[in-house]
């Protein structure tokens, strides 16, 4: 019987765990026998750690909790929940509650018809008007710029083979994007589509930096666009300076216009400088990515792992 994993990423997430644990018993293991679930602390500050191990007291035989050193972003928690998982596949899932369980099923389903990767778009979400105008920009800007297979909708939760897994692991990279890495892998990929349900309880953690940073990591990781944007602002602004030269000198040979003009020369030095800034920008962040990688230091450290087996090993101490 294939055996299935569901990866919890937790931070700050005390007030839902329980929630989330009755709603997957509800709605995933009575369909699906053979299943595991793997929360991951991903540096709470809060009680989710002592709520992830009440759960776990109760079910031991399903429940897993790793506990990392310090937080190291969703992306990072999910692979570590993956790099210690033991099912035949295994999904994501936010523990938000804004996904509604049920699509779990359908998704391994999917998965025993042959599929390796199954992707849980979104056709809709119940959130602030803002922040889905800012999520719908930037899965656009992915799916043109990036990876045409990335949904306009967005997808957050996904189910994957085991031979998916264990590709990432030999992928290990830092500031990317682990959805972009599922997709960039090209293997067969199925979709399923659900409502994205309003947050309940709790706050949101995914700030604006957090957001910005994922955004970066997704263009500079997967595209060439930044680069050859720099070389056709770089290529424009040679262009006009040219064209600028030959009107200014064409005009004082046969109009006799006074070659003057200090305040529109200061403003056109202000904007060429300040483009010259931004495309060094990009080059550092291209070179900071550079270093991060060439350090070889780990995605995550996990601290800990509490399960049935170290229970059993501290009752043999």
């Amino acid at each position: 019987m294939s055996r299935l994993s569901i990866i919890v990423p937790v931070y700050y997430n005390a007030d839902t765990l329980e929630a989330l644990y009755e709603d997957l018993k509800a709605k995933v293991f009575a369909k699906i026998p053979d299943y595991e679930i793997i929360f991951t602390d991903d540096g709470s500050g809060d009680d989710s750690w002592d709520v992830m191990n009440r759960i776990l007291k109760r079910d031991r035989e399903h429940v897993k909790c790793v506990k990392l050193s310090r937080n190291f972003g969703e992306h990072a928690a999910l692979f570590a929940g993956l790099s210690v998982c033991t099912g035949d596949c295994a999904v994501t899932k936010q523990a938000d509650l804004q996904e509604d369980s049920a699509i779990i099923p359908e998704m391994f389903e999917s998965w025993q018809r042959g599929n390796d990767v199954v992707l849980a778009v979104r056709n809709g979400r119940e959130d602030p008007m803002l922040k889905k105008a800012a999520a719908g920009l930037y899965y656009k800007i992915i799916n043109r710029f990036v990876d045409k297979n990335m949904p306009v909708g967005g997808c957050d939760c996904y189910l994957l083979d085991r031979k998916v897994i264990e590709v990432l692991k030999i992928m290990n990279e830092k500031n990317s994007s682990l959805t972009l890495q599922v997709l960039w892998a090209g293997f067969k990929t199925d979709r399923i589509y659900f409502h994205r349900d309003e947050r309940k309880s709790g706050k949101s953690r995914w700030t604006l930096a957090k957001k910005v940073k994922l955004a970066l990591d997704s263009m500079m990781s997967f595209s060439y666009f930044p680069i050859r944007l720099m070389t056709a602002l770089g290529f424009i602004f040679a262009l006009a300076a040219i064209i600028w030269i030959i009107a200014v000198i064409i005009e004082k040979i046969t109009v006799g216009t006074p070659i003057a003009g200090w305040a529109s020369l200061m403003c056109l030095n202000l904007f060429t400088a300040g483009a010259v800034m931004l495309m060094v920008g990009i080059i550092g962040e291209y070179v900071w990515r550079t270093l991060d990688a060439s350090r070889s230091r780990p995605p995550f450290i996990i601290d800990r792992i509490e399960d049935e087996t170290s229970k059993e090993k501290k009752e043999r101490d």
